[in-house]
């Protein structure tokens, strides 16, 4: 009877053992991917603070530089000098007063996109946050041409969010897409249109989505590889920031941000934000 028994216990084991084995290799490779992040995000913050205190160094000096440029000028104007020498010392004291507040924004940006975030979460209607931002941003955007039309779904409701930062990363995609539309307007590219943007939520299980999606040039598949790299950029005058910060902002919530792009015809930014605040593990696959 015994015998039975060991031989019984003996099958149920080795069927058992392939299991045991592979659970135990993925518990491995869980904590393995822990500690790397764990070293990771301990590199990231001390680069972090490094990085952030370089910036605040070389943002202070152009502050003085820039206070220092705009007596300069006041000076030549008491002065009276006779033209065209005083016209072509303002266009000079203009040119570097430009670049001096380009490197400002650009410091600005960079301390945005390098600093800790620290969330503060609460219950927020994406919706009602999108509606806010539509008001304050649609009049800039028509300026430019574009329209912003919203069709923002009524099952969506409220997330556990940080307000400022969602409607920072919200509004990162609007001036992106609005600047792509534009540029293929002007530009003379092949667009989808470049005067409607549209913005839309939707509810999925367990998340929330929300589209960005222009009638622009599109993004070359290409550039859609590293279209969130920082410093990756496309437009004359673009940084690389934005988009990096952005996603950035979506990834501390929790979420994805991605790109699918039609060359000619336009890009649909997709934010993707988990219905329940991701636990401290929840990033990590098995």
């Amino acid at each position: 009877m015994w015998s039975w028994f060991f031989l019984g216990f003996a099958c149920a084991l080795l069927f058992a053992l392939p299991l045991i084995i592979s659970a135990s290799r993925r518990t491995e490779r869980r904590v393995r991917r822990l500690e790397r992040r764990a070293r990771t995000a301990e590199r990231l913050a001390e680069l972090g603070t490094l990085t952030g205190g370089l910036a605040h160094e070389i943002k202070n000096p152009l502050s003085t530089i820039g206070l220092n440029l705009q007596l300069l000028r006041e000076s030549i104007d008491e002065a009276q000098l006779p033209e065209p020498n005083a016209g072509r010392l303002r266009r000079r004291l203009d040119a570097v007063a430009d670049e001096t507040e380009r490197l400002r924004g650009i410091l600005e940006d960079f301390l945005s996109f390098a600093g800790r975030m620290n969330l503060d979460r609460q219950p927020v209607s994406p919706n009602d946050v999108i509606e806010e931002l539509i008001d304050f941003y649609a009049p800039q955007a028509e300026a430019s041409g574009v329209q912003i039309r919203p069709q923002l779904d009524r099952r969506v409701g409220p997330i556990s969010l940080d307000r400022t930062l969602f409607k920072q990363a919200l509004l990162n995609l609007l001036i992106n897409a609005t600047q792509a539309m534009v540029e293929a307007r002007y530009g003379d590219r092949p667009h989808g249109g470049a005067t409607d943007l549209m913005v839309v939520t939707e509810p999925a299980p367990d998340e929330v989505r929300v589209h960005v999606i222009d009638t622009g040039p599109g993004i070359d598949p290409a550039d859609a590889k590293r279209m969130f790299h920082p410093y990756f950029t496309t437009k004359k005058a673009g940084t690389g920031i934005g988009l990096a910060t952005a996603r950035r902002i979506v990834n501390e919530h929790g979420g994805t941000l991605t790109v699918h792009s039609d060359p000619g015809r336009g890009s649909d930014f997709t934010l993707t934000l988990p219905l329940d605040p991701p636990h401290e593990d929840a990033s990590v696959a098995d």
